[in-house]
């Protein structure tokens, strides 16, 4: 039995404020060690401490591999790096993405779950899609408490919405009341004990650290889908969990629904835009030669050549139309759509 001091948090796009305000109202004496994903760009230096370390509350730095965790202390995983708890020990990896970030919340989350149980406390602050959803999924299945910004208090609402549709919250609050429920909840003693040895969840956390992840027998999380990985084009091993389901390749790529669709259909317009090129650089071939054969005294073969080249015009004509009415697609727009719909 411990103290429910285990707290981890997951953030993104207007994450930075969130993260700000929580911070700014917690003791400088707490007895927690809290652990921060916020999702940022691989070329973005690590300026998240540097901000928090200004408020004079909790000390904050990016972690570092195999550090030693430590009570009253905030610990921010670094670009482009999976920040993971094992017990007492930080790992600061470069493990395969999940939900296309590196770092993604749901690696942290699902090792805090597996590492300490009922002790830990995963709070998702506002962002876009679904990250963080099956790692607070993981930390309420293993005995520990969900918390969700409200979706009516965050810039971006989506993050919190998803969270709320697939995992049992246990608080949903505005942000400035959330540093109160931290200082509360790190005070009380988690009880009821919970086996959080999940053989699944191993694997994983191992994937997630940079493990071979066909040597940990990816495929069998799930059973395999129809669908392949945006990311390396491997097949899609569909993983359900309570009223959740998510995919992973066997290379380790992980993805739930919403996050998986928006990055199917950026891709889709990828493929259409590189299908277009090939086909424009055709048409000038075709025009090359056919002025090649003019000049050679070849008209009828000249003649062919332009025609072909006419005809590819007309096909560029008709996929470039095709790509300005491609959409992006995300649950967010497709609720949109369905609402103006009624």
């Amino acid at each position: 039995m411990g103290k429910r001091n285990i707290i981890v948090i997951g953030a993104s796009a207007g994450g930075f404020d969130a993260l700000r305000a929580i911070v700014k109202d917690l003791p400088p004496d707490l007895d927690a060690s809290i652990f921060i994903v916020w999702h940022m760009g691989t070329d973005v230096r690590g300026i998240l401490p540097d901000v928090l370390n200004k408020l004079g509350t909790i000390p904050a730095a990016n972690a570092h591999d195999q550090e030693p965790i430590k009570p009253n202390r905030i610990y921010v995983a670094p670009p482009d790096r999976h920040l993971l708890l094992e017990k007492d020990r930080l790992r600061v990896t470069k493990g395969p993405k999940e939900n296309r970030f590196r770092p993604a919340i749901d690696p942290l989350f699902r090792s805090a779950a597996y590492s300490y149980g009922n002790r830990v406390t995963g709070i998702v602050l506002s962002g876009g899609l679904d990250d963080g959803t099956a790692g607070l999924w993981r930390i309420k299945n293993s005995g520990g408490i969900a918390v969700v910004q409200d979706p009516l208090d965050a810039q971006v609402p989506s993050m919190p919405e998803n969270a709320i549709r697939g995992v049992e919250i246990d608080y949903c609050l505005p942000v400035d009341e959330i540093a109160d429920l931290i200082v509360k909840l790190s005070s009380e003693n988690a009880i009821d004990e919970v086996n959080t040895k999940d053989e699944n969840t191993r694997i994983e956390i191992e994937i997630a650290a940079g493990e071979n992840s066909l040597e940990r027998n990816s495929l069998d999380l799930g059973i395999l889908s129809p669908y392949s990985c945006p990311e390396c084009h491997g097949v899609l091993t569909k993983i359900v969990e309570g009223k959740l389901t998510r995919y992973r390749c066997h290379t380790g790529h992980a993805y739930l629904p919403d996050t998986l669709i928006a990055d199917l259909t950026q891709k889709i317009e990828d493929n259409l835009y590189s299908a277009m090129r090939g086909m424009d650089e055709s048409v000038f071939l075709m025009n090359h030669i056919g002025d090649h054969y003019a000049e050679v005294n070849q008209p009828k073969l000249a003649a062919i050549y332009f025609k072909k080249a006419k005809e590819a015009e007309q096909r560029v004509k008709v996929l470039r139309a095709t790509i300005y009415d491609h959409e992006q697609l995300s649950r967010e727009k497709i609720a949109e759509e369905a609402e103006r719909e009624n």
